[in-house]
């Protein structure tokens, strides 16, 4: 179905930590649909942000916000109190998976494997180390490998962490405590009610964290992943599974890592992630770049979604 001619506001930037990327989610979403001849209003959030999508009054809100608020549930509650349509996930699917132990609790009784693990005060971890070492630590409600840290036992954290060492136990005061699944890094993007193709990403260093993930030519994206069919299909199965229990919309990316000596029992859900990126370097346009589907048509089909979930279309 071909969509009529719109009036996009494109919701970015914010002040989130992934604020420069959502900035260029944005720009290339703007300038996506205004080659399809839709009026785009770009939207930097600020504090403001209700007052200018209110007097703005556009069609549908293209929401390419990353991390907080903008992918809590935040900004979509604030966008559902003012009767917008709007694009992506909802509020309560929103809050939940920003949150990674409500994740769990989520998806872990439908059978989503994920590894185990607990929320630890970050002062702990000057005390002793909650889990055996490898293991991560990460923060509980952020996106994009944000502030994740990986402790071994030949690392420079110190044992137990030292408090001066740089790491997301001095900018966060809890964490997730998770034992590290040694293996691949594998990705699959979930559109509408398919999952699209899985992504091998080898970091040239260190692991995919969040300059790894954004920094051109600091990641090699394998796509689709030369790995077992099996694996393929079961990467694409969970994403469609959770995608689904957890009420996605739009878009979303599953994040896997997978022991490659343990066949399928090795294959783990990190997290999920209810606005991927939209920059030249993200997953999600690369995956249905792959399957014939070019970036504007991509960017309308979101749209679209969103406008037949709205009875709009």
């Amino acid at each position: 179905m071909s969509i009529p001619k719109l009036h996009v506001a494109v919701l970015m930037g914010g002040w989130s930590s992934e604020r420069p990327v959502s900035l260029m989610s944005g720009e290339g979403v703007a300038k996506a649909l205004e080659a399809r001849g839709h009026r785009v209003t770009r939207v930097d959030m600020g504090r403001d942000v209700a007052q200018v999508l209110s007097a703005a009054a556009p069609d549908v809100v293209f929401n390419a916000l990353h991390g907080t608020p903008g992918e809590d549930g935040t900004v979509q509650g604030m966008m559902d109190l003012l009767g917008l349509t709007y694009t992506h996930s909802g509020l309560t699917t929103s809050a939940i998976a920003i949150d990674k132990e409500l994740t769990k609790q989520f998806l872990v009784p439908h059978g989503i494997p994920m590894p185990g693990g607990r929320i630890v005060k970050s002062e702990e971890l000057h005390e002793a180390d909650p889990l055996p070492r490898p293991y991560v630590l990460k923060p509980a409600a952020e996106g994009s490998s944000v502030g994740v840290a990986i402790v071994t036992d030949t690392g420079n954290y110190g044992n137990p962490i030292a408090r001066d060492v740089e790491g997301p136990w001095q900018h966060f005061d809890e964490l997730m405590a998770e034992p590290f699944i040694r293996g691949l890094e594998l990705t699959t993007a979930v559109m509408g009610n398919r999952a699209l193709c899985v992504t091998e990403l080898k970091p040239k260093t260190g692991f995919y964290d969040f300059d790894a993930k954004y920094t051109d030519g600091l990641t090699e994206h394998v796509c689709p992943a030369q790995i077992p069919e099996e694996i393929a299909e079961k990467c694409k199965e969970l994403a469609l599974k959770a995608h689904q229990i957890l009420g996605c919309k739009g878009t979303s990316r599953s994040d896997f890592r997978w022991d490659d000596e343990k066949g399928v029992e090795g294959l783990f859900l990190l997290e999920i992630n209810t606005q991927p990126g939209m920059t030249p370097l993200s997953l999600v346009p690369e995956q249905a770049r792959y399957l014939g589907m070019d970036y504007e048509t991509l960017v309308e089909a979101i749209i679209e979604e969103a406008l037949k979930d709205a009875g709009k279309l």
